[in-house]
């Protein structure tokens, strides 16, 4: 590979790090090509980019990003896997296919500046996803209104039948 493709690699790759949310580095060696090609319309589909790159120069383009921070997994062949909205997306899908194809193997990453281990990842992939999460905080933000609306409903409900009591009591009388 000429110098110059290999620095327009390393800077597009840095670019990528520098802007990622999260990035996951996994073994590919023995997928077929077809296996590939799955892998990445899968993640493709959730807007994750998967790149295979000579480790030098995923070492050189993690300089002064948190991809450094994993730069002892860049051992062998790698790939990454480069999210830049949801993190929970590329977790899910790299650990579903890894279950499915025993030749992926996935060796780490990492979210903002912290280290992901293989059970990271993992439990991250367990999570539901952004649109689910979402939907569950709006619920609880809509619930919290409503219960107000009924405790405040439920005082004059209350007076009214402890009147309603005491005027069925002196018309008894």
């Amino acid at each position: 590979m000429r110098l110059e493709k290999k620095q327009k690699i390393t800077e597009d790759l840095h670019v990528r790090f520098s802007k990622s949310e999260i990035v996951v580095v996994a073994d590919y060696k023995g997928l077929d090509v077809s296996s590939m090609n799955e892998l990445r319309r899968k993640l493709r589909k959730e807007d994750i980019e998967f790149q295979v790159a000579k480790n030098t120069l995923l070492i050189r383009a993690a300089k002064d990003t948190e991809v450094a921070l994993i730069q002892g997994y860049f051992k062998g062949p790698c790939a990454v896997a480069v999210s830049y909205k949801d993190p929970v997306a590329p977790a899910k899908i790299l650990t579903q296919f890894a279950k499915d194809n025993q030749k992926l193997e996935i060796k780490g990453g990492v979210l903002k500046d912290k280290v992901l281990d293989v059970d990271a990842i993992k439990a991250l992939a367990k999570l539901p996803s952004r649109e689910v999460l979402l939907g569950q905080f709006l619920s609880v933000l809509n619930e919290v209104p409503s219960s107000f609306v009924r405790t405040i409903a439920e005082i004059p409900r209350s007076l009214l039948n402890v009147l309603t009591a005491i005027r069925d009591q002196k018309e008894a009388v």
